[in-house]
């Protein structure tokens, strides 16, 4: 019987980079004139997955954001796994937003993947294992077929294959 050749998608982020750009962020807001006396801060949730940003106004805010992703992506952190919710008011007449970090592959998005794969008539097969999809095949080039089509179409998530089998 012939052996099956598998690989995952998967959706990670790097917490440490994560939490490396939030530093860094800090202290490029700790300088700059227009995040004077704003009180501006970002905080790491890591348990959750979560970031908390808080500032003067949603103007700072949406400013302050901005700076972080471009931290976030100098360290290569995919920021197609951030998502900001929407800015609310605090106390002070302060603003915050929480943006939430995506890890792992959502269900509905796995779901797209494994029909978009069918819908191909690639040779493979797509199965959701928890927080990631396995793709399996008895021919390794349907397998690179088939990480051509998952990248060539945009899911929503920074993806990466794993485990190569």
């Amino acid at each position: 019987m012939a052996q099956d050749f598998s690989f995952d998608v998967v959706s990670k982020v790097d917490m440490q980079r994560v939490s490396e750009g939030v530093q860094t962020a800090l202290k490029e807001i700790l300088n700059r004139y227009d995040f004077k006396d704003t009180r501006s801060n970002i905080e790491l949730k890591e348990k959750e997955s979560l970031l908390v940003l808080e500032s003067a106004d949603e103007f700072k805010l949406k400013a302050l954001f901005d700076v972080l992703a471009t931290r976030l992506s100098n360290r290569g952190v995919p920021l197609k796994n951030f998502t900001p919710q929407k800015a609310e008011a605090s106390l002070g007449g302060r603003a915050r937003q929480q943006v939430t970090i995506t890890q792992g592959v959502p269900t509905d998005k796995a779901k797209e993947i494994v029909a978009e794969l069918k819908k191909s008539g690639l040779k493979v097969q797509g199965s959701i294992q928890a927080d990631q999809v396995r793709v399996a095949s008895r021919s390794k080039d349907a397998l690179q077929q088939a990480m051509t089509l998952i990248k060539g179409k945009d899911f929503g998530l920074a993806l990466q294959f794993t485990n190569y089998r």
